[in-house]
């Protein structure tokens, strides 16, 4: 895909980039794209309808940090599918590792989780991604994650 991409993206063409559907597709739009400088910045919904919210925790419910954390690798991976051209049936890439991971703030219902994630490095069939997650500007969690892909 080249730089003349238009925003934002919605959640039916980010459903052609990526394999994950609900309840685990955690990404609802992406806002900003930068393919040249490998950066994107995407958008969740938080809402008291997520099924986790049943779970963790019954009246006070808190995003889990790890969905979190693979929000910002689909977003990770939504960047590189842009990047190169492909599509969900394309090559999939796997999470094999969280380094850093820090959370500093609860995500509840009703904050818009902003993914800002840009990619360190590549080596092969690796990235390697650093993410922040933001609501109203203000660092919720970060980790560094390592994808890597399939062997084609």
């Amino acid at each position: 895909m080249n730089e003349t991409v238009q925003l934002p993206i919605d959640v039916n063409t980010i459903r052609t980039l990526i394999p994950h559907r609900y309840p685990f597709l955690l990404v609802d739009r992406v806002d900003e794209l930068d393919i040249e400088g490998k950066r994107i910045v995407c958008r969740k919904n938080v809402s008291i309808n997520e099924p986790f919210f049943q779970g963790h925790f019954p009246g006070q419910p808190i995003m889990p940090g790890v969905l979190i954390i693979e929000a910002l690798a689909q977003a990770g991976g939504v960047l590189t599918q842009l990047s190169m051209g492909r599509d969900a049936q394309s090559k999939l890439f796997y999470m094999v590792k969280v380094e850093n991971a820090r959370f500093s703030k609860q995500v509840v219902p009703g904050d818009v989780l902003e993914l800002h994630v840009t990619v360190k490095r590549v080596i092969r069939n690796m990235a390697v991604y650093y993410g922040e997650a933001k609501v109203d500007g203000e660092v919720v969690a970060c980790a560094e994650v390592l994808c890597a892909g399939t062997r084609e």
